[in-house]
């Protein structure tokens, strides 16, 4: 491994509140994840959002969720496949204009909080999100959590997809992450994690909180924005996969 990409979903305030340090995370990922205003984020915050992304040269991708701003996106609900269908139409569409007002293009797609948890344990509903995506751009990359129920859906839809770790969170040993709920679920010590992130990357695996390593693609690494100290440890990561010789570089 000797180049990686570095994310964070990001662009997750609504209004005048603030979540997380957007501008100080732009300085230091490769690609940003931005809310499309169902479980956070407005079409003012995704504009300067993703204007300040293009002035970064930050790669710009859509963060669909469910629609569910008090819960942040992170309870399940329970929606039939055409709404979650059109959800993500609804969302996508609105990344895209915001994305060329901006004066860039959309380069990926990453799923947000409960959605994507579903989606790593439900491949028919993983399937529903990918191809309603792609019927509106088919040359998105879809990032996928490897060896879930979604890594199947992509490579089965022979789109192009990235892998995706997480740095701040843990993993069950079933590549599906540890409930927020759980203790040592959200990870925070920026030396902690960059040692970690490391070790994934040279064993080509997810390492889970058990110690079980599960071979896979990594192509990416996501830093929540809205984790405490996310810039702390997005910087300690960049340095720490830098001077290990691994660039880092937009999908």
């Amino acid at each position: 491994m000797r180049k990686v990409d570095l994310n964070s979903d990001i662009g997750e305030g609504f209004g005048p509140w603030v979540i997380g340090n957007d501008a100080g995370l732009m300085e230091v990922i490769s690609s940003a994840n931005i809310a499309c205003g169902f479980h956070a984020g407005d079409p003012n915050v995704m504009a300067a959002t993703m204007a300040l992304a293009q002035a970064r040269g930050v790669r710009l991708g859509a963060h669909p969720g469910f629609y569910d701003l008090q819960g942040f996106g992170r309870r399940r609900l329970a929606l039939s496949h055409r709404e979650i269908s059109n959800m993500i139409t609804y969302q996508l569409g609105a990344a895209q204009a915001m994305a060329r007002a901006a004066g860039g293009d959309l380069r990926h797609l990453k799923l947000h909080g409960a959605l994507s948890n579903m989606a790593c344990e439900d491949s028919e509903l993983a399937r529903v999100c990918f191809e309603a995506a792609l019927r509106v751009q088919p040359d998105l990359v879809i990032l996928v959590q490897p060896q879930t129920a979604m890594d199947q859906v992509v490579r089965d839809l022979g789109c192009a997809w990235a892998g995706e770790i997480f740095a701040d969170r843990a993993y069950n040993d079933d590549a599906t992450l540890l409930d927020r709920t759980a203790p040592g679920a959200v990870l925070h010590d920026p030396t902690e994690i960059a040692a970690r992130m490391l070790e994934m990357l040279q064993a080509g695996a997810i390492i889970a909180q058990s110690g079980k390593h599960i071979p896979c693609r990594i192509d990416t690494i996501c830093v929540h924005g809205d984790t405490a100290g996310a810039l702390l440890v997005a910087r300690a990561l960049r340095q720490n996969l830098e001077a290990s010789q691994i660039t880092i570089a937009p999908l």
